[in-house]
């Protein structure tokens, strides 16, 4: 161990720009097993890990590094895998540079991060390849059932602790697919489709019920599910999309979650849509926004075959809250961005959208989140010519309690489920929420942590409340 000053950072090999525009594939090659042997070596084994303390599961990143920088894959997937129900996920879509990456020791010194999320996907893909991801063991039955809304990252981590503590456990999803956001929002190039299958046929094998086609409000009410279940939990995720307000944004702005979706329908055999409204094949492509949605958004519209691919965001490089990974890794593609830019019209012949007219930005004094706030730059505008447009602006929560019939479920002014920071416990008594849904739009590996921390509470609800049932008998 202790490497890092002898053994230069590597990630995994990239396959090539012109190779990546053709398809939906991974970018990444697997990791060569002896170059991710001498990766994790790297790590400089810190007295106190601030890389633990940067990932929102607290994975103890340290251990399972050692253990694959001594060969010992197969403990090192046990260490992984015993904080997180989805490392090799997590390995390949967190923005590790914000988070454990960014917070690694060995990077502060200036020798380059230890690639955590590389070597993370590498020891748990190298378990499902040599068998030792085990199937879930159901725990004693409790005599009690669990209904779980959403099947995105938070509703299926609490769906396997649940199931593991001896829970009967439903898992209700409106799509057609489970996954959620795994599935429909993520790209292939970032998830292949077959790694969160794989997870999915995991739960299902272990007794897990997962019902898709099923839309709450419209099939059950909450109040049907409450009778029918011990304890509910609420994880849908946040899919209303922020709106474009700028004169000329009304029906000819794409949603990017209508984007990715019907990009990830193709990715996975459906049938083509009957139009190509939804295909950016030819045209000339603006995304607007700065987050991990947009860089979706753009780098799929190149796999599609766009004429031209531009990202308007209104702050600059810094200051982007999406990984800038993913924007080099966007520029590779050929991907132009506009910084300090934010849109005044979308401008249009008869129905047909031909142009953004642009507004240039500058930083001013710093907001209320800390950042520098843009601000218009008179006299700077310009149009970027366009013949297809999408909004990846973020997203909010749906109105949940007129969609489940439930008027005393609890909210946030901004639409989030109020719940109890500690216990997830919302205003009705035995209904728990994790997720986007009570944090509002944030990161998979948030969603994952809150899944888990939210299984934890139905466990213990449900332990107290299966024990005074008993002793009232």
């Amino acid at each position: 161990m202790l490497r890092f000053v002898d053994i230069d950072q590597a990630y995994p090999e990239k396959r090539s720009e012109a190779e990546r525009r053709q398809d939906f594939n991974e970018i990444y090659r697997p990791f060569d097993p002896v170059k991710a042997k001498d990766q994790a070596s790297r790590c400089s084994q810190c007295g106190i890990p601030f890389c633990q303390s940067g990932c929102p599961l607290h994975n103890n990143i340290p251990d399972w590094l050692m253990l694959a920088g001594e060969g010992r894959l197969e403990e090192a997937y046990e260490i992984s895998s015993a904080t997180s129900t989805m490392p090799e996920i997590c390995g390949r879509i967190c923005p590790q540079d914000r988070l454990c990456e960014g917070s690694c020791v060995v990077e502060k010194s200036g020798h380059g991060a230890v690639t955590i999320g590389a070597v993370e996907q590498y020891i748990t893909d190298t378990a499902w390849k040599e068998g030792w991801v085990k199937p879930i063991r159901p725990g004693a039955p409790r005599g009690a059932s669990v209904g779980i809304v959403g099947s995105g990252p938070a509703g299926l981590a609490a769906a396997e602790k649940l199931c593991e503590a001896g829970y009967a456990v439903t898992v209700y999803e409106r799509s057609d697919r489970a996954g959620g956001l795994l599935m429909y929002g993520i790209p292939g190039f970032k998830l292949d489709k077959a790694v969160v299958q794989r997870r999915l046929d995991r739960l299902t094998e272990a007794g897990v019920d997962i019902r898709t086609g099923f839309e709450v409000g419209r099939d059950a009410t909450m109040a049907d599910l409450r009778n029918e279940h011990h304890a509910v939990l609420l994880a849908t995720g946040v899919y209303a999309a922020r709106q474009l307000t700028c004169p000329g944004a009304g029906d000819g702005v794409i949603a990017a979650l209508d984007y990715l979706t019907r990009s990830n329908r193709n990715d996975l055999g459906d049938a083509p849509d009957s139009g190509d409204r939804l295909s950016a094949k030819g045209k000339r492509v603006v995304v607007i926004g700065g987050g991990d949605t947009a860089m979706d958004c753009v780098r799929t519209a190149v796999r599609q075959g766009a004429a031209s691919v531009t990202c308007l965001y209104r702050r600059d490089r810094e200051n982007m809250p999406g990984s800038a990974r993913e924007v080099k890794h966007a520029e590779e593609e050929g991907v132009v961005f506009e910084w300090l830019s934010s849109p005044l019209a979308v401008l249009t012949k008869g129905e047909a959208i031909t142009a953004v007219r642009v507004q240039g930005m500058r930083l001013g004094a710093p907001d209320v989140s800390g950042r520098r706030a843009p601000e218009p730059e008179p006299g700077r505008t310009f149009d970027v010519g366009a013949d297809m447009v999408i909004s990846a602006l973020g997203f909010s929560p749906e109105d949940i309690p007129v969609l489940f019939q439930a008027p005393d479920l609890e909210t946030h002014r901004d639409g989030r489920i109020d719940g109890d920071m500690a216990t997830k416990m919302t205003s009705l008594d035995g209904v728990f929420v994790a997720g986007d849904l009570h944090r509002g739009a944030s990161l998979v590996v948030w969603a994952i942590r809150d899944g888990m921390d939210a299984a934890r509470s139905i466990e213990s609800y449900l332990s107290n409340r299966l024990q005074v049932l008993g002793a009232a008998e």
